[in-house]
């Protein structure tokens, strides 16, 4: 079930990213619900990718799916995030579910061509899990920050069980009585990642859909779940960058003026721009060599499922958590050297170039760039491996 095949030959994304990056300074204006743009995506049978094909998706490897969300984020890293975070939530049901359980809300996923959303903040504890009749649940609370859920057929959740222990993490349909998805999203960037709250009253949670028990104990190939979520982020920041760069280059060969005392007679040949190009350059290269690097890693990891070790499973989060440093650097540097290309004239608020710095400030600061900083120090100089948690 665990197998991955390389990217077959790919579809052509290039129609999508033309119709994402087209309309991706006015959506972000507006924020709100993509739901057009959600349709195009799953038109292009994107929804699919990470799908196994035992249950009639692509089955594709963690590389091709995070290059194609990559490329998305880099005209549109709010959709991108959506995208990914459907993937993460396949890739939740393929790690924690039963064979049953992968095979009716996979093949579901695969046959309605629906999204998923996600309900799994795990700082969040305000969601609880009464006992119910028949062994099954209740779900009474709230839970912020569910990306994806609205628009959405199915959503991840984790709660509380109401007689205490960690928490149970369990499917529901979205749209089943007692579940109200709020519009209370609005932050400075990624504004249209429906990253909203969701309120849920009186929700039944049948046992059958409980995918990790409260007193399950978590294996080495449960806890990689966690570097799938930490991929989606490094994907999504080196898109911004990789954006942010290709705004920068078309405006300086289309609209920038050289510098009064630079001396030459095109913006293309300033020192220093050429210079800040370099610089992105050597950032991004960097930052995709790694990610690449990463998800084979991952890759190799989660063939092995449940025989994958401790010490396989820190190898996995150790390269994840490089790449994540040296993205979140390149997503900011990149989104705010594309002001010193663009110039006073690039600020016009029509263009929406700040959409990158928002975008990248706002998600980089999810996960405290110190404490990866300090999670591979004491693997490098103490040879301490990362304690699976949140963030590692």
């Amino acid at each position: 079930m665990n197998a991955r095949l390389p990217h077959p030959p790919v579809d052509d994304l290039q129609p999508l990213l033309d119709a994402l990056r087209a309309t991706a300074v006015a959506r972000d204006r507006e924020g709100g619900h993509a739901a057009a743009e959600k349709a195009l995506i799953r038109a292009h049978g994107l929804l699919n990718d990470a799908v196994p094909q035992a249950f009639g998706g692509r089955g594709l490897d963690w590389r091709s799916v995070f290059t194609t969300v990559r490329r998305i984020a880099a005209v549109d890293s709010a959709l991108a995030h959506v995208l990914a975070f459907h993937h993460l939530q396949v890739a939740t049901v393929a790690i924690y579910g039963t064979p049953d359980q992968q095979q009716r809300w996979l093949s579901a996923t695969v046959r309605e061509q629906g999204w998923w959303g996600n309900a799994m903040n795990p700082i969040d504890r305000r969601l609880e899990a009464h006992e119910g009749p028949g062994g099954d649940l209740v779900l009474e609370g709230t839970k912020s920050f569910c990306s994806g859920t609205t628009g959405s057929s199915y959503m991840t959740l984790s709660a509380v069980p109401a007689a205490g222990g960690p928490m149970l993490l369990g499917i529901v349909p979205t749209q089943q009585p007692g579940i109200a998805v709020l519009d209370d999203w609005d932050p400075i960037g990624q504004r249209q990642t429906d990253s909203n709250a969701v309120v849920f009253t009186q929700v039944a949670l049948p046992a059958r859909d409980v995918i990790r028990a409260s007193d399950a104990v978590p294996t080495a190939f449960h806890t990689l779940r966690t570097t799938i979520g930490q991929l989606v982020l490094v994907n999504l920041y080196l898109g911004i960058a990789i954006g942010a760069r290709q705004e920068a280059r078309q405006w300086a060969h289309t609209n920038a003026r050289p510098w009064v005392s630079s001396g030459v007679a095109h913006a293309t040949d300033d020192p220093y721009t050429l210079n800040r190009f370099g610089e992105l350059q050597v950032q991004v290269a960097a930052g995709e060599a790694l990610a690449d690097r990463a998800a084979q890693a991952l890759d190799a990891a989660y063939v092995k499922g449940e025989a994958l070790t401790a010490d396989e499973r820190a190898a996995v989060a150790i390269a994840v958590a490089e790449a994540k440093v040296v993205a979140h650097r390149a997503g900011l540097y990149a989104s705010q050297e594309l002001f010193e290309v663009v110039g006073a004239r690039g600020t016009h608020a029509s263009l929406g170039f700040d959409r990158f710095w928002r975008n990248a400030r706002t998600h980089t600061l999810h996960d405290p760039l110190d404490y990866k900083l300090n999670m591979l120090g004491r693997w490098a100089l103490k040879d301490e491996a990362p304690v699976p948690s949140l963030y590692t």
